[in-house]
């Protein structure tokens, strides 16, 4: 019996990725749920889920300037949109 050939990844199809944010400190009943473009925030208490929001509109916004998307970014670009977008939040 012959097994069939596994499909090889075609390297000319585009990759996703996304930020996916949970907080952990909620002390409420409340239930946040956040979905934007290149992201996905869960959880956390009112201060920390608007901090994940605040930060990933900025990341968006990076990301604009730079005009890429977030999965073209290499590791070390990555690191530097996440570091300008934390301290433009102004809350690192």
């Amino acid at each position: 019996m012959k097994l069939p050939k596994k499909k090889q990844s075609d390297p000319k199809k585009s990759k996703d990725a996304a930020l996916l944010g949970i907080g952990l400190d909620s002390q409420d009943e409340e239930t946040r749920l956040t979905k934007g473009e290149n992201y996905l925030l869960v959880g956390g208490s009112q201060q920390t889920h608007e901090i994940m929001q605040e930060t990933a509109v900025r990341v968006n916004e990076q990301l604009e300037r730079r005009g890429k998307r977030l999965a073209d970014l290499e590791p070390n670009e990555f690191r530097d949109v996440m570091a300008e977008a934390v301290e433009r939040t102004g809350r690192n």
